[in-house]
């Protein structure tokens, strides 16, 4: 499975510190390689940002599943995303 970000999830893992953006990239990397990534995955009740979440330390990658693929469609610090 691959992955790609959103315009607007980039331009927020482009605000976060260089060492968090490299951490997400590794674990998403990860998450990809698994074969069932789901398994590591949240499923949200409020669907109103996406369907799924990974947890990375404080942060949070909020996702769809769109034809085998991970879209990230946010991505940002737990106590701040979910506003």
């Amino acid at each position: 499975m691959d992955y790609a970000f959103t315009p607007q999830a980039l331009k927020q893992l482009e605000k976060l510190p260089r060492d968090i953006q490299v951490r997400i990239a590794k674990k998403l990397d990860f998450y990809c390689m698994q074969k069932s990534p789901l398994d590591f995955a949240e499923h949200l009740t409020d669907r109103s940002l996406g369907s799924y979440r990974f947890r990375i330390g404080d942060f949070r990658v909020v996702f769809d599943i769109e034809q085998e693929k991970i879209v990230v469609l946010v991505v940002g610090h737990r106590r701040e995303i979910y506003k």
